[in-house]
């Protein structure tokens, strides 16, 4: 082998791994910024809130909230007069209704889906006095 050719062969060499190196390195950084985007718990778990999905007509959301509030969601907050009752819309009044019975029945098997309704999120949507529950 000449020279030539073991110089050819280290310069394809180092290029290959200069681009693996940079693809790892980029593969990180990406996991890194995921997880520095997500809250957490003291314990190092992850808060989930069930709020209702943005594309979901106002019509099935009341149907949802009124099986939600029937079947153990705490809907008294949501009541004129109450801290989450503004604002007073249909969207913000099931988003409290759907977490509150997600949040008091997960623990059971529940899951924040309410016939395609629902949908979970990592930001807590509190406003205001309004506080939504999350629970371990």
């Amino acid at each position: 082998m000449s020279m030539s050719n073991s110089n050819c062969n280290r310069d394809f060499h180092n290029r290959l791994m200069h681009r693996s190196m940079s693809s790892g390195l980029i593969k990180i950084l990406v996991v890194l910024i995921f997880f520095s985007n997500v809250p957490l718990k003291s314990e190092g778990q992850f808060h989930d809130w069930c709020i209702a999905d943005e594309q979901t007509p106002d019509d099935e959301l009341l149907q949802a909230v009124s099986w939600a509030c029937g079947n153990g969601a705490d809907c008294s907050k949501i009541q004129e007069n109450q801290p989450c009752y503004l604002p007073n819309t249909v969207r913000d009044h099931a988003s409290y209704a759907f977490n509150s019975y997600y949040q008091n029945s997960k623990q059971k098997g529940a899951s924040c889906y309410f016939n395609s309704a629902a949908v979970l999120t990592a930001r807590d949507p509190s406003h205001d006095a309004c506080k939504f529950d999350v629970i371990p």
